[in-house]
């Protein structure tokens, strides 16, 4: 179903975001604290979301591997 590397990165990342935004990981944010002014687990949920679009964007907007049939 998915026979090319893209698709199956694209899909172990999907599975990646999926673990990290499950509850009992989630729950590792959730306390009472502070960076630099700002509340912890708002700006957990911001930085892992920015990182995995940054991560699937590059996936997708990466040239095809010229080695790959």
């Amino acid at each position: 179903m998915f026979q090319s590397l893209d698709a199956q990165r694209l899909l172990a990342l999907f599975f990646a975001g999926l673990t990290v935004f499950s509850f009992p990981l989630l729950t590792l944010w959730d306390r009472l604290g502070y960076f630099f002014g700002l509340p912890l687990f708002p700006l957990a949920l911001f930085v892992l979301w920015a990182l995995l679009v940054a991560a699937m964007a590059w996936l997708v907007e990466r040239g095809a591997d010229p080695h790959q049939s």
